[in-house]
């Protein structure tokens, strides 16, 4: 896409405008790290635009306070004071999960994720947010907690302009052939490599 121009024009009735503005469905996926920041530097983009964000994230532990959510938090505070932005939600979907999933046994969390899963599609049916952040939420469908079919036809289907980004490694590949919007996180070189464990400001 040289400078930010389409190379091809599809057939497809739309206007240019009508094309542009189109609600995407985004997979960041991958071995490497970046996956959340990535989405969560486009719910950035979409609070500065005065758009409703809600942010359901799965997997990492309950306890585990990320920089993104305190930054968010604070994001949702300041449109509720001033107007500025937009509103957010930020849902950690099922107590005690991490990557370990040493809390609770695994049908507790293929529950948990079930549960979630289903105020999520109430919500994209309700159109309550305009911008959603489903983070590492392609774990559930590679543990088999959701139903692929399930999930690609409800976000497919999904009235209004309601943008979706999906962070996690193993998007399968239903996903990634619905979705408008794919990014592969390949790894180069991590600190880790050299023995480096992950610090603050930077993992969190």
């Amino acid at each position: 896409m040289p400078q930010g121009k389409p190379e091809t024009v599809p057939n497809d009735g739309l206007t240019t405008r009508q094309r542009r503005n189109r609600p995407l469905l985004a997979v960041h996926t991958g071995e490497m790290k970046g996956k959340s920041t990535a989405a969560f530097g486009m719910a950035l983009r979409a609070w500065n635009q005065g758009w409703s964000i809600g942010v359901f994230q799965f997997v990492k532990s309950a306890k585990w306070r990320v920089g993104e959510e305190a930054a968010f938090r604070a994001l949702g505070k300041l449109h509720e004071d001033t107007g500025q932005g937009g509103a957010v939600e930020w849902h950690k979907m099922g107590e005690g999960w991490s990557w370990a999933r040493k809390s609770g046994s695994e049908e507790d969390h293929a529950e948990n994720a079930r549960e979630g899963w289903a105020e999520i599609k109430r919500r994209l049916a309700a159109e309550t947010h305009d911008f959603y952040v489903l983070d590492e939420f392609s774990y559930l469908l590679k543990w088999g907690w959701l139903e692929v079919d399930d999930v690609v036809s409800t976000l497919s289907g999904r009235p209004g302009h309601q943008h979706v980004v999906i962070t996690g490694r193993y998007a399968p590949p239903e996903l990634i052939e619905a979705a408008d919007l794919v990014t592969e996180m390949t790894k180069v070189k991590h600190p880790m490599d050299a023995g480096q464990k992950g610090q603050r400001g930077i993992e969190w």
